[in-house]
């Protein structure tokens, strides 16, 4: 699919892939992939920054190529290894037919050999990519700091082979959910959005879009009791997410009601930390009705 022409055909396009998104989020990723910057999103957990790259790749036909960041992620994980183990049985062969040394190393480090990961696959797949960069708050500083290069340039540099750089770059997407501060450099190489709770009408109008088939009325109830349970002092508060697998499994259940029996039973579908699911249960009647 070629790139949108304006804000609301992007909006359009995404809602096709059932992904609702307010105009000032659409806005950011038209401008993004416009200018083919990379795009920071920012906000609260379960509410929906994966998707935003998921829901992109599949509208525009594009491969998906996620980079999951974690504590202690290092270049290699994230660029590209060597297969070690078809390197010895490649030496094994070169020094069976007595090759030179020259043309050993040569057989050794070529292309064969060499295992991307997601970097170096997103460089090479070029405009045919989202590249997701998901949770980048979670690796270090200097995983941040090595980030900075690629997301100006679009280039790796392999010793052995030589330099890869991307015709056109992929749309890159990097989330976060701010359990740590992101330094300046890396926020001036993107555009931000920040995605928040959505207005009680809007999670509906999602859950519905989301969920199609489930009872627009068992929804409401649903939404109102998220609404109450983000406003109690809880560890993890319930995204977008949990809204929705919340409706899933009350109507799964055959559920027509919100009742205090019913959140008993499938309060483990929204709340998922042991201190908060006292709390919950502590006020069983107040999340099902609002008193």
């Amino acid at each position: 699919m070629d790139r949108p022409e304006t804000v609301a055909q992007l909006t359009q396009v995404l809602r096709h892939g059932g992904y609702l998104a307010d105009r000032g989020l659409a806005t950011a990723l038209f401008v993004a992939l416009s200018l083919d910057r990379p795009i920071l999103i920012e906000g609260e957990v379960g509410v929906g920054k994966t998707e935003v790259a998921k829901v992109l790749a599949a509208v525009f036909g594009r491969r998906l190529i996620r980079l999951q960041c974690y504590e202690g992620i290092d270049t290699n994980q994230a660029l590209y290894e060597w297969d070690y183990a078809r390197q010895m049985l490649q030496i094994r062969a070169l020094s069976d037919r007595q090759l030179g040394d020259d043309a050993a190393v040569d057989k050794l480090f070529g292309p064969k050999f060499l295992l991307e990961r997601p970097l170096l696959e997103a460089v090479r797949a070029g405009d045919q990519a989202v590249l997701l960069i998901d949770e980048v708050d979670r690796a270090d500083d200097e995983f941040e700091a090595f980030l900075l290069e690629i997301l100006s340039d679009f280039q790796i540099t392999i010793p052995e082979i030589g330099t890869i750089k991307a015709q056109s770059p992929p749309l890159v997407v990097l989330t976060s959910n701010r359990t740590r501060e992101l330094h300046d450099a890396l926020k001036r190489r993107c555009l931000y959005h920040w995605v928040g709770y959505p207005s009680p009408e809007r999670e509906v109008e999602i859950v519905l879009v989301r969920a199609p088939g489930v009872s627009e009325a068992l929804t409401r109830k649903v939404v109102a009791a998220v609404n109450r349970l983000r406003a109690l002092d809880l560890v993890k508060p319930p995204g977008v997410a949990e809204t929705i697998d919340w409706v899933r499994t009350l109507e799964v259940l055959g559920e027509t009601d919100l009742d205090a029996r019913a959140v008993q039973d499938t309060i483990g579908a929204v709340v998922k930390e042991r201190d908060d699911l006292e709390l919950v249960r502590g006020n069983l009647d107040g999340i099902a009705t609002g008193a």
